[in-house]
Protein backbone atom coordinates (compact mmCIF):
# COMPACT_ATOMS: atom_id res chain seq x y z
CA UNK A 1 0.00 0.00 0.00
CA UNK A 2 2.71 2.55 0.75
CA UNK A 3 4.39 1.62 -2.19
CA UNK A 4 1.55 2.44 -4.54
CA UNK A 5 0.96 5.88 -2.55
CA UNK A 6 3.99 7.11 -2.84
CA UNK A 7 4.16 6.71 -6.35
CA UNK A 8 1.22 8.99 -6.77
CA UNK A 9 3.34 12.16 -7.75
CA UNK A 10 4.51 10.20 -10.23
CA UNK A 11 1.05 8.83 -11.80
CA UNK A 12 -0.50 12.24 -11.08
CA UNK A 13 2.07 13.75 -13.47
CA UNK A 14 1.61 11.19 -16.26
CA UNK A 15 -2.19 11.73 -15.86
CA UNK A 16 -2.25 15.82 -16.07
CA UNK A 17 0.06 15.29 -19.50
CA UNK A 18 -1.62 12.25 -21.18
CA UNK A 19 -5.17 14.20 -19.86
CA UNK A 20 -4.66 17.65 -21.50
CA UNK A 21 -5.74 17.27 -24.93
CA UNK A 22 -9.19 15.69 -23.73
CA UNK A 23 -9.69 17.45 -20.90
CA UNK A 24 -9.70 20.66 -22.87
CA UNK A 25 -11.97 19.47 -25.46
CA UNK A 26 -14.42 17.69 -22.72
CA UNK A 27 -14.43 21.28 -20.91
CA UNK A 28 -16.23 22.86 -24.31
CA UNK A 29 -18.56 20.11 -24.54
CA UNK A 30 -19.82 20.56 -20.91
CA UNK A 31 -20.22 24.01 -21.70
CA UNK A 32 -22.08 23.49 -24.40
CA UNK A 33 -24.30 20.89 -23.07
CA UNK A 34 -24.88 23.91 -19.93
CA UNK A 35 -26.18 21.12 -17.55
CA UNK A 36 -28.50 22.24 -14.75
CA UNK A 37 -27.65 19.28 -12.78
CA UNK A 38 -25.12 16.58 -12.36
CA UNK A 39 -25.20 13.44 -10.78
CA UNK A 40 -22.06 11.28 -9.46
CA UNK A 41 -22.37 7.55 -9.05
CA UNK A 42 -19.55 5.34 -7.44
CA UNK A 43 -18.52 3.09 -4.43
CA UNK A 44 -16.09 3.06 -1.75
CA UNK A 45 -13.19 5.54 -1.84
CA UNK A 46 -14.59 6.60 -5.81
CA UNK A 47 -17.35 8.17 -3.64
CA UNK A 48 -15.46 10.19 -1.65
CA UNK A 49 -13.91 11.22 -4.55
CA UNK A 50 -17.04 11.87 -5.98
CA UNK A 51 -17.88 14.43 -2.95
CA UNK A 52 -14.85 15.97 -3.46
CA UNK A 53 -16.28 16.64 -6.84
CA UNK A 54 -19.66 18.13 -5.78
CA UNK A 55 -17.94 20.40 -3.54
CA UNK A 56 -15.58 21.76 -6.32
CA UNK A 57 -18.75 21.64 -9.44
CA UNK A 58 -20.80 23.32 -6.94
CA UNK A 59 -18.28 25.89 -5.99
CA UNK A 60 -16.46 26.37 -9.33
CA UNK A 61 -19.35 25.63 -11.93
CA UNK A 62 -22.51 26.80 -9.54
CA UNK A 63 -24.22 23.44 -10.81
CA UNK A 64 -26.20 21.31 -8.22
CA UNK A 65 -24.40 17.78 -7.94
CA UNK A 66 -26.13 14.89 -6.12
CA UNK A 67 -25.17 11.31 -5.64
CA UNK A 68 -27.21 9.18 -7.56
CA UNK A 69 -28.17 5.60 -5.96
CA UNK A 70 -26.67 3.20 -8.05
CA UNK A 71 -29.86 0.60 -6.80
CA UNK A 72 -32.60 2.61 -8.06
CA UNK A 73 -31.39 1.27 -11.63
CA UNK A 74 -30.08 -1.96 -10.57
CA UNK A 75 -32.40 -3.36 -8.09
CA UNK A 76 -35.19 -1.21 -8.49
CA UNK A 77 -35.61 -0.84 -12.02
CA UNK A 78 -36.65 2.82 -12.46
CA UNK A 79 -36.27 4.91 -15.32
CA UNK A 80 -34.94 8.12 -14.99
CA UNK A 81 -35.26 11.12 -16.88
CA UNK A 82 -31.61 13.12 -17.06
CA UNK A 83 -32.32 14.45 -20.38
CA UNK A 84 -29.61 17.45 -20.65
CA UNK A 85 -27.53 16.18 -17.51
CA UNK A 86 -24.46 15.31 -16.76
CA UNK A 87 -23.48 11.94 -15.15
CA UNK A 88 -20.21 11.40 -13.78
CA UNK A 89 -19.04 7.58 -13.17
CA UNK A 90 -16.61 7.23 -11.02
CA UNK A 91 -14.78 3.64 -10.43
CA UNK A 92 -11.18 2.08 -10.06
CA UNK A 93 -12.08 -1.14 -11.62
CA UNK A 94 -15.12 -0.17 -13.91
CA UNK A 95 -16.55 -3.34 -13.41
CA UNK A 96 -19.41 -3.21 -10.68
CA UNK A 97 -22.59 -4.38 -12.13
CA UNK A 98 -24.48 -1.74 -10.07
CA UNK A 99 -22.22 0.86 -11.46
CA UNK A 100 -22.55 -0.40 -15.06
CA UNK A 101 -26.26 -0.65 -14.85
CA UNK A 102 -26.50 3.10 -13.27
CA UNK A 103 -24.35 4.55 -16.14
CA UNK A 104 -26.11 2.86 -19.07
CA UNK A 105 -29.86 4.28 -17.40
CA UNK A 106 -28.07 7.02 -16.92
CA UNK A 107 -27.60 7.12 -20.96
CA UNK A 108 -30.42 5.68 -21.99
CA UNK A 109 -32.06 8.76 -19.76
CA UNK A 110 -30.77 11.26 -21.73
CA UNK A 111 -27.45 12.22 -19.62
CA UNK A 112 -24.47 12.86 -21.17
CA UNK A 113 -22.43 10.10 -19.41
CA UNK A 114 -18.83 10.36 -17.92
CA UNK A 115 -16.30 7.87 -16.50
CA UNK A 116 -13.73 8.67 -14.72
CA UNK A 117 -11.73 5.21 -14.44
CA UNK A 118 -8.64 3.73 -13.67
CA UNK A 119 -8.71 0.75 -16.39
CA UNK A 120 -10.23 2.71 -19.79
CA UNK A 121 -11.10 -0.49 -21.34
CA UNK A 122 -13.13 -1.67 -18.24
CA UNK A 123 -17.00 -2.34 -18.81
CA UNK A 124 -17.52 0.87 -17.96
CA UNK A 125 -15.73 3.05 -20.39
CA UNK A 126 -17.86 0.75 -23.16
CA UNK A 127 -20.61 2.83 -21.91
CA UNK A 128 -19.78 5.69 -20.71
CA UNK A 129 -19.94 8.87 -23.81
CA UNK A 130 -16.58 10.23 -22.84
CA UNK A 131 -13.98 8.00 -20.61
CA UNK A 132 -11.80 10.44 -18.64
CA UNK A 133 -8.27 8.13 -17.59
CA UNK A 134 -7.18 7.99 -13.90
CA UNK A 135 -3.83 6.86 -15.38
CA UNK A 136 -2.83 5.20 -11.80
CA UNK A 137 -1.63 1.96 -13.67
CA UNK A 138 -2.24 -1.46 -11.55
CA UNK A 139 -2.86 -0.99 -8.01
CA UNK A 140 -2.17 -4.58 -6.20
CA UNK A 141 -3.29 -3.29 -2.55
CA UNK A 142 -6.84 -3.56 -1.71
CA UNK A 143 -6.84 -0.49 -0.03
CA UNK A 144 -7.08 2.09 -2.82
CA UNK A 145 -4.40 5.15 -2.76
CA UNK A 146 -2.86 5.95 -5.84
CA UNK A 147 -6.02 5.30 -7.97
CA UNK A 148 -8.02 7.77 -4.98
CA UNK A 149 -5.81 10.19 -5.58
CA UNK A 150 -5.62 10.06 -9.25
CA UNK A 151 -9.19 10.40 -9.13
CA UNK A 152 -9.41 13.90 -7.01
CA UNK A 153 -6.81 15.46 -9.48
CA UNK A 154 -8.93 14.36 -12.91
CA UNK A 155 -11.82 15.78 -11.20
CA UNK A 156 -9.69 19.45 -10.56
CA UNK A 157 -8.90 18.53 -14.23
CA UNK A 158 -12.23 18.46 -15.39
CA UNK A 159 -13.21 21.67 -13.55
CA UNK A 160 -10.30 23.76 -14.43
CA UNK A 161 -11.50 22.68 -17.96
CA UNK A 162 -15.05 23.56 -17.96
CA UNK A 163 -14.67 26.37 -16.48
CA UNK A 164 -12.13 27.74 -17.52
CA UNK A 165 -10.23 28.83 -14.31
CA UNK A 166 -6.83 29.48 -14.93
CA UNK A 167 -6.33 29.69 -11.13
CA UNK A 168 -7.40 26.05 -10.67
CA UNK A 169 -5.32 24.69 -13.73
CA UNK A 170 -2.52 26.60 -12.41
CA UNK A 171 -2.40 24.95 -9.10
CA UNK A 172 -3.07 21.59 -10.68
CA UNK A 173 0.40 21.40 -12.34
CA UNK A 174 2.20 22.06 -8.99
CA UNK A 175 0.20 18.94 -7.59
CA UNK A 176 3.15 16.22 -8.44
CA UNK A 177 5.52 18.19 -6.14
CA UNK A 178 3.32 18.95 -3.60
CA UNK A 179 2.39 15.63 -3.02
CA UNK A 180 6.12 14.39 -3.12
CA UNK A 181 6.50 17.12 -0.48
CA UNK A 182 3.64 15.85 1.21
CA UNK A 183 4.68 12.19 1.46
CA UNK A 184 7.83 13.38 3.45
CA UNK A 185 5.93 15.54 6.23
CA UNK A 186 6.01 13.76 9.35
CA UNK A 187 2.33 12.99 10.73
CA UNK A 188 3.72 10.04 13.11
CA UNK A 189 2.52 12.16 16.11
CA UNK A 190 -1.11 10.73 15.39
CA UNK A 191 0.29 7.17 15.93
CA UNK A 192 0.13 7.07 19.80
CA UNK A 193 -3.27 8.86 20.01
CA UNK A 194 -4.66 5.78 17.65
CA UNK A 195 -2.77 3.12 18.94
CA UNK A 196 -5.42 1.53 21.83
CA UNK A 197 -8.44 3.41 19.89
CA UNK A 198 -11.11 1.29 19.52
CA UNK A 199 -13.23 4.48 17.34
CA UNK A 200 -12.76 7.89 16.41
CA UNK A 201 -14.36 10.91 14.21
CA UNK A 202 -12.67 12.00 11.42
CA UNK A 203 -14.02 15.66 10.56
CA UNK A 204 -13.73 18.16 7.62
CA UNK A 205 -15.87 20.52 5.78
CA UNK A 206 -16.77 21.83 2.44
CA UNK A 207 -13.60 20.39 0.18
CA UNK A 208 -12.70 18.21 3.47
CA UNK A 209 -15.76 16.09 3.67
CA UNK A 210 -14.32 13.76 0.82
CA UNK A 211 -11.07 13.30 2.38
CA UNK A 212 -12.48 12.72 5.91
CA UNK A 213 -14.38 9.71 4.48
CA UNK A 214 -11.29 8.32 2.71
CA UNK A 215 -9.57 8.79 6.22
CA UNK A 216 -12.23 7.47 8.03
CA UNK A 217 -12.46 4.19 5.57
CA UNK A 218 -8.84 3.67 5.33
CA UNK A 219 -8.60 3.07 9.10
CA UNK A 220 -11.43 0.07 8.90
CA UNK A 221 -9.62 -1.13 6.19
CA UNK A 222 -6.44 -1.41 7.16
CA UNK A 223 -6.61 -0.67 10.72
CA UNK A 224 -9.73 -2.51 11.99
CA UNK A 225 -10.34 1.04 13.42
CA UNK A 226 -13.79 2.08 13.58
CA UNK A 227 -13.79 5.64 12.62
CA UNK A 228 -16.85 7.78 11.41
CA UNK A 229 -16.57 11.21 8.88
CA UNK A 230 -18.26 13.72 9.40
CA UNK A 231 -18.50 17.31 8.58
CA UNK A 232 -18.10 19.82 10.69
CA UNK A 233 -21.24 21.50 10.77
CA UNK A 234 -23.04 17.84 10.86
CA UNK A 235 -21.35 17.11 14.07
CA UNK A 236 -23.53 18.97 16.33
CA UNK A 237 -26.44 17.52 15.24
CA UNK A 238 -26.68 14.06 17.32
CA UNK A 239 -22.81 12.22 17.03
CA UNK A 240 -21.30 14.87 19.09
CA UNK A 241 -22.93 13.16 22.26
CA UNK A 242 -20.77 10.42 22.12
CA UNK A 243 -17.44 12.35 22.80
CA UNK A 244 -16.13 12.35 26.00
CA UNK A 245 -12.47 12.03 27.64
CA UNK A 246 -9.62 10.90 25.63
CA UNK A 247 -12.16 10.23 22.83
CA UNK A 248 -10.00 10.58 19.61
CA UNK A 249 -10.47 13.13 16.36
CA UNK A 250 -9.01 13.75 13.56
CA UNK A 251 -9.67 17.01 11.84
CA UNK A 252 -8.96 17.81 8.57
CA UNK A 253 -9.26 21.79 7.90
CA UNK A 254 -8.02 23.65 4.54
CA UNK A 255 -7.35 27.26 4.58
CA UNK A 256 -10.79 28.12 2.98
CA UNK A 257 -14.24 30.19 4.50
CA UNK A 258 -15.17 27.05 6.55
CA UNK A 259 -11.56 27.26 8.60
CA UNK A 260 -12.99 29.23 11.11
CA UNK A 261 -16.35 27.34 11.88
CA UNK A 262 -13.70 23.98 11.91
CA UNK A 263 -11.57 26.01 14.33
CA UNK A 264 -14.58 26.89 16.97
CA UNK A 265 -15.54 23.10 16.88
CA UNK A 266 -12.00 22.14 17.48
CA UNK A 267 -12.31 24.02 20.60
CA UNK A 268 -15.91 22.16 21.53
CA UNK A 269 -14.15 18.94 21.69
CA UNK A 270 -10.94 20.03 23.25
CA UNK A 271 -13.51 21.20 25.68
CA UNK A 272 -15.28 18.26 26.13
CA UNK A 273 -11.83 16.34 26.61
CA UNK A 274 -11.58 14.92 23.41
CA UNK A 275 -7.98 14.21 22.08
CA UNK A 276 -7.99 16.56 18.97
CA UNK A 277 -5.48 15.66 16.23
CA UNK A 278 -5.66 18.59 13.29
CA UNK A 279 -4.14 18.99 10.20
CA UNK A 280 -3.90 22.11 8.14
CA UNK A 281 -4.28 24.98 11.01
CA UNK A 282 -2.19 25.19 14.54
CA UNK A 283 -4.40 25.21 17.20
CA UNK A 284 -3.65 25.30 21.51
CA UNK A 285 -6.12 22.85 21.88
CA UNK A 286 -5.03 19.97 19.94
CA UNK A 287 -2.28 17.81 18.40
CA UNK A 288 -0.99 19.73 15.32
CA UNK A 289 0.27 17.80 12.30
CA UNK A 290 2.39 19.39 9.53
CA UNK A 291 0.80 20.23 6.31
CA UNK A 292 2.15 22.26 3.68
CA UNK A 293 1.94 26.35 3.34
CA UNK A 294 0.83 28.26 0.35
CA UNK A 295 -1.19 25.68 -1.04
CA UNK A 296 -3.99 26.68 -3.41
CA UNK A 297 -6.88 25.91 -0.67
CA UNK A 298 -8.95 23.69 -3.34
CA UNK A 299 -6.01 21.53 -3.39
CA UNK A 300 -4.85 20.99 0.16
CA UNK A 301 -7.40 18.42 0.83
CA UNK A 302 -5.19 16.13 -1.48
CA UNK A 303 -2.18 16.66 -0.20
CA UNK A 304 -3.41 15.61 3.25
CA UNK A 305 -4.36 12.50 2.04
CA UNK A 306 -1.50 11.39 1.05
CA UNK A 307 0.76 12.05 4.50
CA UNK A 308 -2.42 10.62 5.96
CA UNK A 309 -1.56 7.37 3.67
CA UNK A 310 2.13 6.93 4.93
CA UNK A 311 0.97 7.33 8.70
CA UNK A 312 -2.06 5.04 8.51
CA UNK A 313 -0.23 2.72 6.96
CA UNK A 314 2.43 3.21 10.09
CA UNK A 315 -0.68 2.71 12.34
CA UNK A 316 -1.95 -0.30 10.73
CA UNK A 317 1.65 -2.13 11.04
CA UNK A 318 1.72 -0.69 15.17
CA UNK A 319 -1.73 -1.98 15.67
CA UNK A 320 -0.35 -5.81 14.29
CA UNK A 321 -2.38 -5.40 10.90
CA UNK A 322 -1.40 -6.14 7.58
CA UNK A 323 -2.61 -3.08 5.42
CA UNK A 324 -2.60 -5.11 2.17
CA UNK A 325 -4.45 -7.48 2.88
CA UNK A 326 -7.36 -6.73 5.09
CA UNK A 327 -10.40 -9.42 6.37
CA UNK A 328 -12.63 -9.95 3.68
CA UNK A 329 -11.75 -7.86 1.19
CA UNK A 330 -11.29 -7.99 -2.13
CA UNK A 331 -9.56 -5.33 -4.89
CA UNK A 332 -12.79 -5.72 -6.99
CA UNK A 333 -16.05 -5.57 -5.62
CA UNK A 334 -18.74 -6.41 -7.47
CA UNK A 335 -22.16 -5.24 -6.14
CA UNK A 336 -25.50 -5.47 -7.92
Amino acid sequence: MLEEASSAPDAVAGQLQRNAALLHELGGRIRALSPRLVLTCARGSSDHAATYGKYLIERFAGVPTASFAPSISSVYARRQSLQGGLFIALSQSGRSPDILSAAQAAADGGALVLAIVNEADSPLAGVADVVVPVHAGPERSVAATKSYIGTLTALVGLVAAWTRDDGLGDALRDVPQRLREAWRLDWSQAVAPLLEAGSLFVVGRGLGLGIAQEAALKFKETCRLHAEAYSAAELRHGPIAIVEAGFPVLVLTQADETRDGVGSVIDELAGLGARVIAAGTEHENAVNLPTLRTVAPPLEPILFVQSFYRMVGALAVARGCDPDNPPHLRKVTETR
